[in-house]
C-alpha cells in the first residue's frame, strides 16, 4: 500500500505538526498546500525522525509542494500549473498511475460560477494528460475550495465526480453525444456528524441565510480504474497529528494554533 498524506497548512510554521503526521501514518508522499515553509526547514523536519528520507519533489506549481520517500525519479512531471501539478507516480514492479494535486482558487476571490468554469479547464487538462500516458489510472487530491455538491464537482464537463461506487464504476456518461469519464468522490461518506471522524474538512460560519458551517473542500477523487486499489476504509480526516489535538475547543479546526484545514490521508495498493 502507498499512503498519501494532504493538508492545507494555512501559511502557518507546521513543519512539526506535518513530521508528526508522517510518522503517525507512515506517509509516503505528503501533500502541502499554502505550504510557505523553507524547504530545507521542512526536509529537516520530516528527516530528523520520519520513516524513511524524503525529498521534494521540483514543481513549478507554487500552489502545491510533494515531499516523498520515493526517489523522485519515480515521480515524473507531466503537467505543472500555477494551481495543480499532475505527476506520473511509476513505481518498479508496480501499476503506474497519475497524481493530481491541487490548490484551486478560493471562495474569497473567486464566484461559484467561475470556480465551476476552472474545474472543467482542470478536468480537460487531466483528460489531456491520461491520453497522452495511456490509461485513466488517476486520483486528484487536494483543496478543491468546493464542497462535492457543487457544479464544479459534479458537472460532466467539470470532474463529473459521483457520489457512489457503483455510478462511478460505469466508467462515464454521455451528455449532448459527448462522453464525460467519472471519478469517485468517497467525501461524501465523510460528510455529516454520523461519519466516524469530524463533519468536513473546514468550518466557516456566516450571517447569510444559506450556510452549511461544515466544509468538505479537502477531497480525494478516484477514477473507476482505480477503484479497486483505493482503501476506502483507509481515507480518514485527522483531528490530531498523533502528538497534539488540531482542534480548538468547539471542535473546529484550531486556526489560531494550527491551519484552518483539517489534513486527510489514503492509501492505494499499487
Amino acid at each position: 500500500m502507498v499512503t498519501f498524506l494532504f493538508w492545507n497548512i494555512n501559511r502557518k510554521p507546521l513543519q512539526a505538526e506535518v513530521a508528526n503526521l508522517a510518522v503517525s501514518h507512515n506517509a509516503d508522499l505528503v501533500i502541502l498546500a499554502e505550504c510557505h515553509v523553507p524547504i530545507a526547514t521542512m526536509l529537516r523536519s520530516l528527516n530528523a525522525r520520519g520513516p524513511g528520507l524524503y525529498r521534494l519533489a521540483d514543481s513549478l506549481c507554487d500552489q502545491v509542494s510533494i515531499y516523498t520517500r520515493f526517489s523522485t525519479r519515480f515521480l515524473r512531471p507531466r503537467h505543472d500549473s500555477s494551481r495543480f501539478t499532475i505527476r506520473q507516480l511509476a513505481l518498479p514492479a508496480r501499476t503506474d498511475i497519475l497524481i493530481a494535486a491541487a490548490h484551486l482558487p478560493s471562495k474569497m476571490r473567486w464566484s461559484d460560477t467561475s470556480q465551476a468554469f476552472e474545474c472543467a479547464e482542470f478536468a480537460r487538462t487531466v483528460r489531456e494528460v491520461e491520453a497522452e500516458i495511456g490509461h485513466t489510472r488517476t486520483v486528484i487530491v487536494g483543496d478543491l475550495n468546493m464542497n462535492p455538491f457543487e457544479d464544479g464537482l459534479l458537472a460532466a464537463s467539470g470532474l463529473n465526480a459521483a457520489m457512489t461506487r457503483e455510478i462511478a464504476s460505469r466508467g462515464a456518461r454521455t451528455v449532448q453525444g459527448r462522453l464525460y469519464p467519472f471519478f469517485y468522490n468517497p467525501m461524501w461518506g465523510r460528510f455529516g456528524d454520523t461519519t466516524q471522524g469530524p463533519p468536513g474538512t473546514y468550518y466557516y460560519e456566516s450571517s447569510e441565510h444559506v450556510a452549511t458551517f461544515w466544509h468538505m473542500f479537502d477531497q480525494v477523487l478516484v477514477r473507476p480504474e482505480l477503484l479497486d486499489r483505493f482503501g476506502h476504509d483507509t481515507l480518514k480526516i485527522l483531528t490530531t497529528d498523533g502528538v497534539v489535538e488540531l482542534l480548538d475547543e468547539k471542535g473546529h479546526p484550531d486556526s489560531s494554533g494550527f491551519s484552518d484545514h483539517l489534513p486527510i490521508v489514503f492509501e492505494l495498493d499499487l
